[in-house]
């Protein structure tokens, strides 16, 4: 099946979603869609750079190749591609930079299929709740995964590799275990389209196909709003969602989907009404939700109307 010619059974036959990514990054997501007979569409409103200061980045992975640290904790895919970039840089791999000593840790079973597909280890990844709180659920109070040795709890050391607009979740949970905590930027977010001269563009193992869809101008993907011409907007993150609100107009007749809690918290936050939400940040869990929340709403079958 393509995209020019879905199944006419398919739960999603006959539905147009928009998925908030660029082609780079869209691939499997809109592959999922097309399998469930949507037509996905692409509009892309944010993108990511390389830290504008790249010395304490630089400065961290020296001290983490040199084995100072007990923990490096991935909070997403784009840290992954960060990291492999500066990596390359340095004329190695991830993996090299990481010893066997260092333990791996990371949001949910999609950053943990990309690592391991850099040649990492990973120690701890949730399986249920994939957020920053569910990892530090897995993290319990009174054991530290082995990784402060006989020294005890004081003794970790995490490097926490992030984006500019991380929210203190993560490493304020970590510090409150009595952790040594380091966060670094490893990239910006930024508005699409990135500096071509700055943009990350480390091409990952796996994770991140790219998307032959057809992409969208906020233009015509406003004019496609009017006409009530998308079943629904797929929200990929809190920065997406907040250039959601910002650039899409009339949002109410059209359904918004997160990935992920966070990102629902978001588009409440900004006003928005939220159909259904992602269970899990991948392709299949992201069809679901949409299916999902055609569903629940009043009015509106996931199938095609026929006549």
């Amino acid at each position: 099946m393509t995209i020019e010619d879905p199944r006419s059974d398919a739960p999603l036959a006959g539905r147009r979603v928009l998925l908030t990514r660029s082609p780079d990054r869209a691939g499997a997501m809109a592959s999922a869609l097309a399998r469930a007979g949507a037509e996905p569409l692409l509009l892309p409103l944010i993108d990511f750079e390389r830290a504008p200061e790249a010395q304490p980045l630089a400065e961290a992975l020296e001290r983490l190749a040199a084995g100072e640290y007990s923990w490096l904790v991935v909070s997403s895919i784009t840290t992954v591609r960060a990291l492999k970039e500066v990596a390359a840089e340095r004329g190695t791999s991830l993996s090299e930079l990481v010893p066997v000593g260092t333990r791996v840790a990371t949001i949910g079973p999609s950053s943990r299929r990309v690592l391991e597909a850099e040649g990492l280890r990973v120690d701890l990844a949730p399986e249920g709740r994939q957020s920053a709180e569910g990892l530090l659920e897995m993290w319990a109070y009174s054991d530290d995964g082995g990784a402060a040795g006989s020294a005890g709890a004081s003794a970790v050391r995490i490097l926490l590799p992030q984006s500019d607009l991380a929210a203190p979740t993560l490493a304020e949970g970590l510090e409150e275990r009595g952790w040594a905590v380091e966060p670094v930027i490893a990239y910006r977010t930024v508005d699409y389209p990135a500096d071509p001269g700055r943009r990350l563009t480390a091409e990952l193992a796996v994770g991140a196909e790219p998307s032959s869809a057809v992409v969208l101008s906020p233009q015509d993907a406003n004019a496609e709003l009017a006409e009530g011409r998308l079943s629904a907007v797929v929200a990929a993150s809190p920065s997406a969602a907040r250039r959601i609100h910002e650039t899409l107009n009339p949002l109410d007749a059209t359904l918004l989907v997160a990935i992920g809690q966070p990102t629902a918290e978001e588009l409440r936050a900004l006003g928005l009404g939220v159909a259904a939400t992602a269970a899990q940040p991948t392709p299949e869990g992201i069809v679901d939700a949409v299916v999902h929340a055609l569903l629940l709403t009043p009015g509106i079958s996931p199938w095609k109307d026929t006549p």
